[in-house]
């Protein structure tokens, strides 16, 4: 499948699953509101929820699929046919096995350990002993999701590594319609909202395991749970996987950074910056992961097979797609952010002023989306490689920087200021992680993304005029009822699609065919 196809195929399903994902914070923020049970919810929540990030779409994925690929590519190159599928094979069950006793293992230490869990993870929760208490059940009925989907991560490889991309990419789907009728339909039934949801969270990791082992099995992969045998492919696996969790994950190690001193702020922070990083991983999501996870198996293989002008052009396309997709994103995001909290979350126990404190946070998160979106390929250009100590590295550095910015900004900033020191730590990591690409002779920018960029940048500019210009016009609708909210938000965001799209057609920054492939998800 050609780069864009699969990343079109992802991105898609990974559109509607955000779609679903508006629909039930909608619904939560309606019924959750910003207070005491929602942070203490959202602190349950992350602690899974940064291991779906992390792991599924990281740690597991950087080191599992370069091994996967390298026995298909070993294997086909032999003398018998199929013979590399097979020893692929028998590497993800070695892998399966290890995996799940391991897992087992974690999730019951911490469901003992909890209360000292959310110490560490919410240390201002023990000044309220009722939120403290809330956190640390939520947290142990939400925890066993760790393991769900580490093990649907591993069936995503797998199938990923065969091209067969959209069985994963439909699994967040799962997850939200879980929760929003966990919402709907478990509330009622229980003594708080945050106890019907954390349940919802548990029903998903089994619904996506279900779901991943029906499609692996219909692809002829069959994953038996065994006693694990610590091989040198499955103790290589291993030390990969932990440098790869902090050099693929930074972003979302800086949120729980962020969570962590966001517990010492003034009620209702942790909401706050949850509903802004909701909004803004929906590039994220649709560009960022979309892009890591069609690059990797096929930058793998075309390493192995030494084709070295491919990869170049494979990585340029990556680097030119994410880039074109993600400056508006940061722009639009930035300028209209108040007027898409007030739309998608601003109703029931949602006030203004959450939907205020809300806004300024998506505005400092936006200025990283390119960076965030970007770390996503940059970080595959290592792993590919089979090299998942640098990122771990210059990942450390981002998050100490992350960690004393935090410090600073907090004081003036508040939530916005963890927001800023977030999006700062970001552009860090790129540079650092660009620098040491170059400096190696693993990337240089091709002429045709050269080009490209500077006037991607100018194009986003003159989308953004258009937005800021179009705001006060449309003040008086955002001012009315829902309908009409609705409505304006989505003038301002086709309108800002529209130019942008002109835009890019007049400086050059896209021809006609590459807008057509976006636009109609096709396969170039």
């Amino acid at each position: 499948m050609a780069l864009f196809g699969a990343i079109s195929t992802i991105s898609g399903y990974t559109m509607g699953s955000r779609a679903l994902g508006f629909i039930r914070d909608i619904l939560v923020a309606a019924t959750l509101g910003a207070g005491l049970v929602a942070d203490a919810f959202f602190v349950a929540f992350k602690l899974p929820n940064l291991f779906r990030r992390l792991f599924a779409e990281g740690a597991f994925s950087a080191a599992f699929v370069p091994l996967f690929a390298r026995k298909l590519e070993d294997g086909d190159k032999g003398e018998e046919r199929g013979e590399g599928r097979a020893e692929a094979e028998a590497f993800a069950v070695s892998a399966f096995a290890a995996l799940f006793w391991a897992l087992g293992a974690v999730v019951i230490a911490a469901e003992i350990s909890m209360p000292w869990i959310i110490r560490v993870l919410a240390p201002g929760f023990t000044d309220t002993p009722e939120k403290f208490q809330l956190a640390v059940i939520f947290t142990r009925v939400t925890f066993p999701y760790l393991m769900c989907i580490s093990l649907v991560s591993l069936y995503a490889g797998v199938l990923n590594s065969l091209e067969n991309f959209w069985q994963a990419a439909a699994t967040p789907i799962l997850l939200n319609l879980c929760l929003i009728g966990a919402v709907l339909l478990l509330t009622p039934l229980m003594p708080s909202p945050g106890h019907a949801l954390s349940w919802g969270v548990f029903g998903a990791g089994l619904v996506q395991l279900v779901w991943m082992w029906a499609h692996a099995r219909r692809a002829g992969i069959r994953l038996p749970i065994r006693l694990p045998r610590l091989t040198e492919d499955i103790r290589l696996l291993f030390l990969r996987m932990a440098p790869a969790a902090i050099g693929a994950g930074i972003y979302q190690v800086n949120l729980v950074i962020d969570m962590i001193i966001a517990s010492l702020l003034p009620s209702g922070s942790i909401s706050y910056l949850f509903f802004a990083d909701r909004v803004n991983q929906l590039p994220l999501g649709v560009f960022g992961v979309a892009v890591g996870t069609a690059l990797l198996p096929l930058l793998s293989r075309q390493l192995r097979a030494g084709d070295d002008a491919a990869v170049a052009n494979s990585q340029n396309r990556a680097l030119e797609i994410s880039l074109f997709l993600s400056l508006p994103a940061a722009v639009a995001l930035a300028i209209i952010a108040q007027p898409i909290i007030l739309v998608f979350f601003g109703r029931g126990a949602f006030d203004g002023v959450a939907v205020d404190a809300t806004a300024g946070a998506l505005t400092a998160y936006a200025f990283g989306i390119p960076a965030y979106v970007v770390i996503k390929g940059f970080a595959v250009f290592y792993f590919a490689r089979e090299d998942t100590k640098t990122p771990i590295y210059i990942g450390l550095v981002a998050m100490a920087v992350n960690i004393i910015l935090n410090v600073i900004l907090m004081g003036p900033f508040l939530h916005v200021g963890l927001a800023m020191a977030s999006a700062i730590a970001a552009w860090l990591n790129v540079l650092l992680l660009a620098f040491f690409l170059v400096r190696r002779g693993n990337f240089a920018m091709d002429r045709r993304l050269t080009r490209a960029l500077p006037r991607m940048a100018v194009a986003a500019a003159i989308m953004g005029i258009g937005l800021w210009l179009a705001l006060p016009v449309m003040a008086p609708w955002f001012a009315a009822g829902t309908g009409l909210r609705i409505v304006a938000l989505t003038l301002l965001v086709t309108g800002g699609l529209a130019i942008y799209g002109l835009a890019a057609l007049i400086t050059g920054a896209a021809s006609r065919e590459d807008l057509a492939r976006i636009v109609h998800w096709r396969a170039a």
